[in-house]
């Protein structure tokens, strides 16, 4: 590792950084736990809700949002690793009920597409199947006649339907629900104390509430998510929790040493399954199995972001030095919190270079928009893209199961490369919004935005 890497841990120096710039960017509160030389550092700041006043402690227990895609991973790679799952046969041998709207896809769709979001399921189908430890066979089976974004092994894009129905083979597998799974193959063995899947098990932690606004304010509800939303949204911890998780992805075990994972099962879980176009939503290069990967100007590592209403929770881990941390925070604009301290703690404890933020140049290219003009549309969204003299105008709205959740985004387009737009994303914070415009491989138009693909219908 280059000689400006720290050696060894300044607990004060990095209290106060986490301090100051949870203070700088208006976040309620954050938690930070932290993976050097084999040692966990714990760190919380500010508060955990404003209208009671109680403070965030390293005990506290966010919501980690997507991130709970990497545990349902996990599940998955344990179950291929035992020989009870093949990764390239189709999901209808395991799950004969799986259906899409296109027979053909549902025939060749496989757990491996479904782990690297190339299955072509859509993200944004919310159901509410209810509290029955059935809730995610209904689920899928209210999936089935979801379009799909693009065919199968097409393009990347990102799914948390894939997620749920890799969470229903993991029932239909063990004979458990997907819950009691995660707690039997993943959080025991772990000795993961602080974490759970289910509002009534955090009831006996201090518990971070959701904020949003400029003026942060209380959420005004503490979770939207029902239970089939677990395998792709629903897990909760402490972000030491996270962190003791992630040290398993290591090397597969845990910390007393017992193996969870076969070191050659995380190892694929971290190697590179397919390249994105979008490399800058979450600064990675593409998705491994379950997990987004890095190339830090030659230093690899892995990772996952996560949001809930009015929470973000961050994960990164740098193999060759050993290095990971979490970030969980209760506001729902914090990404400059976490640039910023993510650029201190690579650079200091990892020998990391973070590549600059994405944020259009000085002097923009000249580009021909009038073809990107159009309305493109997937599940749960409807972009619309007009232009006017030279420029493009993009409105993102919520629509089918999301109508009415948000109002829509709308930025002016500003070219940073042929085909790559920035927009100011005002809805969730001043931060510069990555607009891709792309064509699947039959030629089909499509508006890349949040990892997502939405084809053009007009």
């Amino acid at each position: 590792m280059p000689n400006s890497v720290r050696t060894t841990l300044d607990h004060d120096h990095w209290q106060s950084r986490l301090d100051d710039l949870r203070a700088e960017h208006r976040v309620p509160g954050a938690t930070l736990a932290v993976l050097k030389d084999g040692e966990i550092h714990e760190f919380a700041s500010g508060i955990l809700h404003r209208g009671t006043g109680v403070e965030a402690t390293t005990g506290s227990v966010f919501q980690l949002g997507s991130i709970a895609k990497v545990y349902t991973a996990s599940l998955v790679m344990g179950l291929a690793e035992d020989g009870r799952l093949d990764l390239d046969a189709p999901v209808i041998e395991v799950l004969p009920e799986f259906a899409t709207v296109d027979p053909e896809a549902t025939k060749t769709i496989t757990a491996r597409q479904l782990l690297s979001h190339t299955g072509g399921l859509t993200c944004d189908f919310l159901e509410d199947t209810g509290r029955g430890d059935d809730c995610l066979a209904k689920y899928v089976e209210a999936a089935r006649g979801v379009a799909l974004d693009c065919p199968p092994g097409t393009a990347a894009s990102y799914s948390s339907v894939g997620y749920n129905v890799l969470g229903r083979i993991v029932e239909v597998l063990t004979g458990l629900t997907w819950d009691d799974a995660l707690r039997a193959r993943i959080v025991t063995p772990l000795g993961l104390t602080e974490t759970m899947t289910l509002p009534e098990e955090a009831l006996r932690f201090r518990v971070a509430m959701g904020h949003l606004g400029k003026d942060p304010e209380p959420t005004a509800a503490w979770d939207l998510l029902p239970r089939s939303a677990g395998p792709y949204g629903r897990v909760l911890a402490t972000a030491g929790d996270v962190v003791r998780f992630a040290r398993m992805l290591l090397d597969g075990t845990a910390a007393d040493g017992a193996r969870v994972l076969a070191e050659e099962t995380v190892t694929a879980m971290r190697r590179r399954e397919v390249e994105v176009p979008d490399k800058w939503t979450l600064g990675s290069d593409g998705w491994g199995l379950g997990l987004s990967t890095y190339d830090w100007n030659g230093v690899a590592g892995f990772g996952h972001n996560g949001s809930s209403i009015g929470q973000r929770s961050y994960l990164r881990v740098v193999p060759e030095a050993g290095f990971a941390f979490a970030l969980l925070t209760n506001h729902g604009t914090t990404d400059r919190l976490y640039t910023g301290l993510s650029r201190e703690l690579l650079g200091e404890l990892a020998g990391v270079r973070v590549p600059a933020d994405f944020v259009p140049p000085p002097s923009p290219p000249s580009v021909d928009v009038a073809p990107f003009a159009g309305i493109y549309r997937r599940e749960g969204v409807i972009i619309t893209v007009t232009e006017k003299d030279g420029k493009l105008h993009f409105v993102y709205e919520f629509a089918d199961g999301l109508e009415g959740i948000a109002p829509p985004i709308e930025a002016e387009l500003v070219p940073v490369a042929e085909n790559v737009f920035a927009g100011m994303n005002s809805m969730f914070g001043d931060d510069w919004m990555p607009v891709l415009f792309t064509k699947l491989p039959d030629g089909t138009a499509c508006c890349y935005t949040s990892m997502r693909v939405a084809p053009k219908i007009a």
